[in-house]
């Protein structure tokens, strides 16, 4: 059952809605785009594959194994791999340690306030989240950075990646929102980082730090491929539009690129109660609403409004007064529309909230301390009647500080 919501959600009350679907897929899994990527694989049989103990791996000595430069940057610990897969089905203890050590150090640079409330998870739940962490940052960079990611033996020109490019180019609604070239080159890496990510699930395994991690990681903690996948898809969907007409539009993107976060990090969390999976849903809803509403200003200026436009235009907003940046402070429209935002952005921080008590005691403070922090941006947002222009909402360090300490007293030592 699909995730986008019908005509009957503008009145519906949250908690029906949350009733009425299935929690766990955003499309129907027969519909033809969602088959074409979910077919993705990579096979041994179909890529060059290098020995675990090949001389070229080894040679670099013990420079090879670490993941922190000699001017401190972050560097790949296989970059010398000239190869997609390993030969041997099963990767040695410490090339795995190494994999981890990589996905922790990306996290630590690129992560800010979530590095920080990853690292008091258990051992075996930290290094899980940061892999999983690092999947999705590259993923992101991939498509909304400048960020090339390397597939041994793979190019925008190979057939395999045409055929793969054309097809969802094919079925998805509207032309690409990027430039030609731009949009062939980043398709291309995407299909590929789908190739690289069957191979946590097959008989194979990447020479990619990152995807040697989530391998153990989905192993280890039984996470589904589907929401791996979809979070791909996601990024994809950003390509072929930069603006959403409905919420229910909306709703279906937010899950895309956010609930499928909040269902893996459940997984590796730990939880007993089905209910969870509901609220981990709507963890990822709050947290990407607030995103959309702070980073307005900055999307529009790359053309894109990711604010429903129907609900726009019912208070007599234009993308053009959304384009306006700081001028839109003044239009009429603008503080009512805030307000009945985040008046539904609040249904969904309530049940994210309900959420925690349902997981593991030791694993409440890390989803606990980024809801808290976005909790405390919505505040702000409120406070200033919507005036995400003047100056980027943010928390300072004294507040971050404070506030990572109350709820880690709430939630790791009172049990709450």
């Amino acid at each position: 059952m699909s995730h986008r919501q019908d005509s009957r959600v503008a009145t519906m009350p949250l908690d029906e809605y949350q009733r009425s679907i299935f929690v766990g897929a955003p499309s129907d899994p027969e519909q033809p785009i969602d088959i074409i990527r979910s077919a993705v694989d990579l096979t041994k049989e179909a890529t060059r594959a290098i020995s675990i103990t090949a001389l070229e791996a080894m040679r670099e000595g013990a420079l090879f194994m670490g993941v922190i430069g000699t001017r401190g940057d972050l560097v790949n610990p296989f970059r010398h791999i000239d190869a997609a897969i390993w030969s041997e089905p099963d990767v040695p203890e410490h090339i795995i340690e190494t994999a981890y050590d990589y996905c922790e150090e990306l996290t630590r640079k690129e992560a800010g306030n979530f590095y920080h409330s990853f690292k008091y998870l258990p051992e075996a739940e930290r290094r899980a989240i940061m892999a999983y962490y690092a999947f999705c940052r590259r993923a992101d960079d991939i498509a909304d950075g400048d960020y090339v990611d390397f597939f041994p033996g793979g190019s925008s020109k190979n057939p395999e990646s045409v055929d793969y490019r054309d097809s969802i180019e094919r079925l998805s609604p509207g032309e690409p929102v990027l430039n030609r070239s731009i949009y062939n080159e980043k398709m291309s890496q995407l299909f590929y980082y789908r190739k690289k990510l069957s191979t946590a699930y097959g008989n194979v395994t990447s020479t990619d730090p990152i995807f040697i991690a989530i391998k153990d990681t989905v192993r280890t903690f039984g996470v589904p491929r589907q929401l791996l996948d979809d979070m791909i898809s996601g990024m994809e969907d950003d390509f072929h539009r930069n603006r959403y007409q409905t919420f229910e539009d909306l709703y279906s993107y937010c899950y895309r690129v956010a609930s499928t976060v909040g269902l893996v990090c459940i997984e590796i969390y730990g939880y007993d109660d089905p209910k969870a999976r509901e609220y981990a849903e709507s963890w990822g809803v709050f947290m990407q609403l607030i995103n959309i509403i702070r980073d307005v200003a900055e999307d529009a200026e790359r053309d894109r409004i990711y604010l429903p436009m129907e609900d726009l235009i019912r208070w007599g907003i234009s993308e053009e007064d959304v384009k306006s940046g700081e001028a839109l402070l003044s239009h009429p429209g603008w503080a009512p529309f805030v307000r009945e935002y985040l008046d539904r952005v609040e249904g969904y921080r309530e049940r994210t909230f309900k959420l925690f008590p349902l997981l593991d005691k030791s694993s409440r403070y890390s989803p606990a301390a980024m809801s808290s922090f976005y909790q405390s941006i919505m505040k702000k947002i409120i406070k200033r009647d919507g005036d995400v222009f003047t100056e980027r909402i943010q928390l300072s360090k004294t507040e971050k500080m404070l506030l990572a300490a109350y709820v880690y007293v709430r939630y790791r030592f009172l049990g709450l």
